[in-house]
């Protein structure tokens, strides 16, 4: 039987896990894509290491500062109005991540 528990457990926080995964891909989707997708104005392009790692290095609390108050083009927030601070990090940490 614990076997089985195990595995129920582990099945149930991988979906959450893929919910997850998904929810912030659709995020980006709706309000990073239209700028990030394509380095427009000059925005670090989504999975181009390059272009995010001289971001990367000002660390991850002054980039979701940036996300959330703007920073040069990026208009305030963004265009995703009601992203909390840990969904901004999960943004950054998504469009800096090298895409294959």
């Amino acid at each position: 039987m614990c076997k089985w528990l195990v595995a129920a457990l582990f099945l149930v926080s991988s979906v959450f896990a893929v919910a997850a995964e998904q929810a912030i891909v659709d995020r980006y989707q709706a309000s990073c894509h239209a700028c990030h997708g394509f380095g427009a104005n000059g925005a670090p392009k989504t999975g181009v290491a390059a272009d995010w790692a001289p971001r990367m290095e000002k660390g991850m609390e002054t980039l979701v500062k940036h996300a959330d108050e703007g920073f040069n083009t990026m208009p305030p927030k963004g265009l995703c109005f009601d992203c909390s601070a840990d969904e901004f990090k999960a943004l950054i940490e998504y469009m800096a991540t090298p895409k294959s």
